[in-house]
């Protein structure tokens, strides 16, 4: 009620006032509506069964081409304008505004059920009862009310008061407190659930619906997604309003020449065609405009629209069918969650893609560390050793491999500093553990390096068994060990580290804080006495970038339990502040994590994902420049450069101030400048001052001279500013691929963006155009798909224009023939179903089924890409030529049957130079020159293709001696007068003569100079179909063995972008792994390369100097 009262009022002009406070009690009704609250009601689709029709018509009827045939089926209606019947407008826009309609009802009727799904049950307060969690996956923003101090009874009356922050769309943020009992307690992000979310492991609980409907966190994200158009949508908005223009130059020429004839002409046979009274040339004229206007509407095309979206829908089943792009081990197939974008994939100049999690697999294994100043790992390169036996450790891992027996040695030994590096590991972190049995330990990470280090620790003998929201059991070398959980200092992506203050209880020992996080902050706030150990630490973690291996340094410091009192009181006092709540905490959180000890640093490796360095290869080779956007340091991105063999460039000079960042980044542009070779350069770029306003352009201009470009150390929003700046200033088409939240705003902010279902959830999936598992997929999507796609498209966009202008400019003859009296030279009938049933099926089919060569020459040659990116398939060039080519074809199918009828007779010396004659032969002649212009453009024929065209004219025929025939004239005198023509005409051998002839003069001289095109001037695509024909793919050659990473830079952390899960340890929600429900495998087998995980190797084409060439 709150939000309807709300809508009223400022219906009559009263002004909402913002809140800035929201204020609740727990089981108290009549308070909490007398500040009229959103209720929990929401709508999310568009239309229900009373709007649906009004609303649709009103959507449809906004675009252009609609509205204009509604204007032309009411000018129809008009006696005076109109030589046509009505039903030659009303059929084909009743038939297209009925596809749509019924494709749109659809797609809310889906938008519907999936709201259904999620219906809410009671969006009151929740007390007294026990909640399934289940129950709430609704638009309710839930604040969970436990571990209080308080006892759960079945009668007990929650009463507490929530004062919080106003409804806002930031996820990862809330401020609030509860008032119980007297006492203050903070609320914070972990305290509430949203949509969709779990609790689990707790049998009950209290909760209170803070935000309800349109206040909810989710719907004040779900703000307008920007609709995206392809670059052919674009012009294909401008060639129609050029086409309007034309329509009505054509239709002036025509009035004018009307209103000339009528002067002229037009009194001598006023004796037998009286005009009515006050109709003189210039009305005449101005009729004859309109009358123009409906007769030529074909060359305005009103089923384009409609039959581009049955293309892309038909292509985008393509991509989710296609098994080749379907990952067994996730049973995860492609999926193409648009249908508008298709052809786009065929036209991209640019990718962006993430690093972690979409290039790697994400999937950390502990290698190397450094541990007091030694470096443990070193033998991993011997692939003879089995590696280490852990079997001593009945809870190791049975999975977990390391190479390098020393280490175990020094921790079996008691080492103290390699114990306490171990027993680090086992404490700092948000890990959630499971035990289904006694034994078997399944750890549950917020992140992949998280579960990597305390799996490590738990084969070096330091095992994370249990926990609670106070306490950390660990089993310390066969020893139980309980420590005592004081505090989490959380991670977060400004922090950069995380820590735990904890203490032993039995035997009783220090209070120690442990800290793991970045190197260079980690480094900043150590004690001074580890300077030596620094050093040799700083030179371990240069030898792991070489390796592109992710690092972590280890850290530690004993509290005073007083101080540590003191510290905790006041850090009770900030979360509870409700304002500058981060800012005191930050303070606190420094003050404590200063005069660290340092015990030493990590390495994980993140492999490549397989197939990543061929995809890499195959789109530079078809001309796509490649991008990498990432937050980790350029020490973790050598794992690039060396298997796609690209020459790297690192920017380490120009991050001076902001004088010398320019006079570097000039330098370095020079230097670009200056190297003339076809070598693929890489560079490193950080993004901290990139992106000023005085380096845009020229951080654009150096970066757009490289094969390769690595943006190091950049935040989501500066990796849509990345997306942005190229697609502001270079006018190319963009694609950026990730797998993370931290990935969506580039996803959006591309012209296409592709979510990678891996390891950090789903969300760059849901925002996303298209999505599968791998990256390797890509270049499938694209070369293969995205190439056919824009090739059909640019062949059906071409036909089409072509056969209609050409049906459109025989009208336009005919007109000096016919006194520019507006006559048709075709049947109504023929008008009619011109594009709605002779034409549509062949060209759908043509635009569905079509390749040049197949998918395997596809990869063989991707050089075969590059015409997409040029836009040479279908520009306002080829607009132009598509309609000299139709006005040639036009002059043909009118002056030869009109030449050839003029004075003919039957066999039987009767005349058969009518009108009605004139008109079938000439449809005739069109429909059958059309057909064969259509089967010079396919060059891949299937049983649908070859049924799609000889159904169509098997059709036309079939109509036309039903509709000319005896019956239909007596049935509908007035409708179908063309009675007896087709058996009188179609019976005569010169009529088919004709129709041979002009068919013959139409496609001659498009088959002469294609040849001659071809041997002159071939395209990639014309070498490549010519070598198709003379041999068979080759064998695929062995693969090379990948080279040794070798660098001296500075490995980095790779930080996050989220808040950790510090404070959920703390708070009693502790995770529970369910079982993974699984489908059965669409496809059980797969015969690609990239499917079995198997290498591909690709030939390029020698291009021949033109001049070489000879007809």
């Amino acid at each position: 009620m709150g939000s309807v009262a709300s809508y009223f009022g400022q219906l009559c002009g009263g002004e909402e006032k913002k809140e800035e406070e929201r204020h609740l009690r727990a089981n108290d009704r009549p308070f909490n509506l007398s500040y009229n609250y959103a209720n929990n009601a929401i709508k999310t689709s568009k239309y229900n069964i009373f709007s649906f029709l009004p609303c649709n018509l009103f959507e449809q009827f906004r675009r252009l081409a609609n509205a204009y045939f509604l204007f032309l089926m009411l000018l129809q209606l008009i006696p005076q304008v109109s030589s046509l019947s009505w039903f030659t407008t009303a059929v084909p826009l009743i038939l297209v505004l009925s596809m749509t309609a019924v494709k749109d009802a659809s797609d809310d009727i889906v938008s519907r059920n999936c709201n259904l799904k999620n219906k809410y049950l009671n969006n009151s307060v929740l007390g007294q009862k026990t909640v399934t969690m289940s129950r709430l996956k609704e638009h309710c923003f839930l604040l969970i009310l436990y571990h209080l101090t308080c006892t759960a009874d079945a009668n007990l009356s929650l009463s507490g008061e929530v004062r919080c922050e106003p409804p806002n769309n930031r996820l990862d943020k809330f401020k609030g407190t509860l008032t119980l009992d007297g006492q203050t307690y903070s609320l914070d992000n972990d305290k509430v659930l949203l949509r969709g979310c779990t609790l689990r492991n707790t049998e009950w609980c209290f909760g209170v619906v803070v935000f309800g409907g349109p206040d909810t966190k989710l719907m004040q994200n779900s703000g307008k997604t920007t609709f995206k158009r392809t670059s052919i949508d674009h012009l294909m908005n401008v060639l129609v309003l050029c086409i309007f223009g034309f329509l009505a130059s054509m239709c002036t020429v025509l009035a004018i020449g009307n209103g000339i004839w009528e002067v002229r002409e037009g009194s001598v046979f006023t004796v037998f065609l009286p005009r009515d009274e006050g109709v003189n040339a210039a009305l005449s004229s101005f009729l004859s405009f309109w009358s123009y206007v409906i007769i030529l509407n074909t060359v305005v095309p009103i089923s384009l629209y409609v039959s581009v979206e049955i293309i892309r829908l038909g292509n985008s089943f393509y991509i989710d069918w296609d098994r080749k792009m379907y990952y067994p081990k996730n049973d995860t197939p492609a999926q193409a969650r648009t249908t508008t974008l298709n052809e786009e994939l065929g036209q991209i100049k640019y990718i962006f893609s993430d690093k972690t999690g979409t290039l790697t697999q994400n999937i950390m294994t502990f290698n190397r560390c450094s541990i007091n100043g030694k470096a443990y790992g070193e033998h991993c390169l011997t692939f003879l050793d089995k590696g280490v036996d852990f079997s001593w450790n009945r809870l190791a891992d049975p999975k977990f491999m390391f190479h390098d027996y020393s280490l175990v040695e020094t921790v079996r030994e008691g080492n103290l500093e390699a114990q306490a590096f171990f027993r680090l590991l086992a404490l700092c972190h948000t890990v959630m553990p499971e035990e289904k049995k006694e034994g078997e330990l399944y750890y549950q990470a917020q992140s992949p390096d998280e579960g990597a280090l305390v799996t490590a620790a738990r084969n070096f003998g330091f095992v994370f068994r249990s926990r609670t929201p106070e306490t950390i059991t660990a089993v310390e070398m066969d020893r139980s060990v309980t420590y005592e959980l004081l505090a989490v200092l959380d991670f977060n992506n400004v922090r950069k580290r995380m820590s735990v203050i904890g203490k032993r209880r039995f035997p009783e020992g220090k209070v120690t804080l442990f800290c793991k996080g970045a190197d260079t902050i980690i480094f900043e706030r150590l004690h001074p006495s580890c300077n030596k150990l620094k050093e040799i630490t700083i030179g371990h973690l240069n030898e792991y970038a070489g390796d592109g291996l992710r690092t972590l340094a280890l850290a530690y410091k004993d509290l005073d339990e007083r101080y540590l009192e003191d510290w905790k009181q006041r850090h009770h006092e900030a979360s509870t502040a409700m304002e500058g709540r981060e800012e005191r905490l930050d303070e606190l959180y420094e003050e404590i994590e200063k005069d660290l000890l340092l015990l030493g640093a990590t390495a994980v490796e993140d492999k490549l994902q397989d197939g990543v360095p061929q995809t890499i290869e195959q789109l530079a080779k078809a001309d796509i420049k490649i991008w990498v956007l990432t937050g980790d340091k350029q020490g973790q991105c050598h794992i690039f450069y060396k298997p796609c063999q690209i020459t790297h460039i690192k920017m380490g000079d120009v991050t001076q101030e902001c004088n010398v960042k320019y006079r570097g980044m000039v330098a370095l542009g020079g230097l670009l400048t200056s190297v003339r070779s076809c070598t693929p350069f890489l560079l490193y770029c950080s993004q901290a001052f990139a992106l000023e306003k005085n380096l845009q352009m020229e951080l654009l201009r150096t970066a757009c001279m490289c094969q390769t470009v690595i943006c190091c150390r950049v935040t989501p929003l500066q990796k849509a500013q990345v997306v942005q700046l190229v697609k502001k200033y270079k006018q190319a088409v963009t694609l950026a691929i990730g797998d993370g939240a931290n990935d969506v705003s580039m996803i959006k902010a591309a012209h296409i963006g592709v979510g990678i279902s891996g390891q950090e959830g789903m969300q760059a999936v849901l925002s996303s155009d298209y999505s599968f598992a791998q990256f390797r997929y890509l270049q499938r999507l694209l070369l293969v798909h995205g190439r056919w796609s824009y090739l059909r498209m640019c062949k059906f966009l071409r036909y089409f224009f072509y056969k209609n202008f050409t049906f459109t400019f025989v009208h336009f003859w005919y007109a000096f023939f016919c006194g520019f009296s507006a006559q048709t030279v075709y049947d109504e009938w023929f008008i009619t179903l011109y594009n709605l049933v002779y034409t549509a099926l062949p060209v759908l089919g043509l635009s569905l089924f079509d390749q040049d060569v197949n998918d395997r020459w596809s990869f063989q040659y991707p050089q075969l890409y590059t015409p997409g990116q040029l836009n040479l398939y279908f520009s306002k060039k080829a607009f132009v030529r598509c309609m000299l080519h139709s006005c040639y074809s036009s002059l043909i199918l009118f002056f030869i049957p009109w030449a050839a009828i003029y004075d003919t007779v039957r066999d039987d010396g009767k005349d058969i130079a009518d009108y009605q004659s004139f008109a079938l032969l000439a449809q005739t002649c069109l429909l059958v020159v059309m057909n064969v212009q259509l089967c010079l453009d396919t060059d891949y024929w299937t049983a649908v293709n070859q049924f799609f065209v000889w159904g169509s004219l098997a059709a036309y025929f079939a109509v036309t001696f039903t509709m000319y025939s005896n019956g239909m004239f007596l049935i509908f005198t007035s409708s179908f007068p063309f009675i007896g023509t087709a058996r009188n005409s179609l019976n005569q051998p010169n009529v088919w003569l004709t129709i041979f002839l002009t068919s013959l003069l139409c496609i001659l001289p498009v088959v002469a100079f294609r040849f001659i095109l071809i041997q002159l001037r071939p395209t990639i695509n014309d070498k490549v179909r010519h070598k198709v024909r003379k041999e068979a793919l080759p064998a695929p050659t062995p693969r090379r063995p990948p080279a040794r990473r070798i660098s001296t830079r500075r490995s980095g952390y790779a930080f996050s972008h989220s808040q950790g899960y510090g404070d959920l340890v703390t708070s009693r929600k502790f995770l529970q792994r369910l079982p993974l429900w699984s489908r059965q495998a669409p496809f059980t087998q797969t015969d690609s390369p990239l499917a079995q995980n198997q290498p591909q190797h690709y030939r390029t084409i020698a291009e021949e100097p033109e001049e070489s060439q000879s007809p």
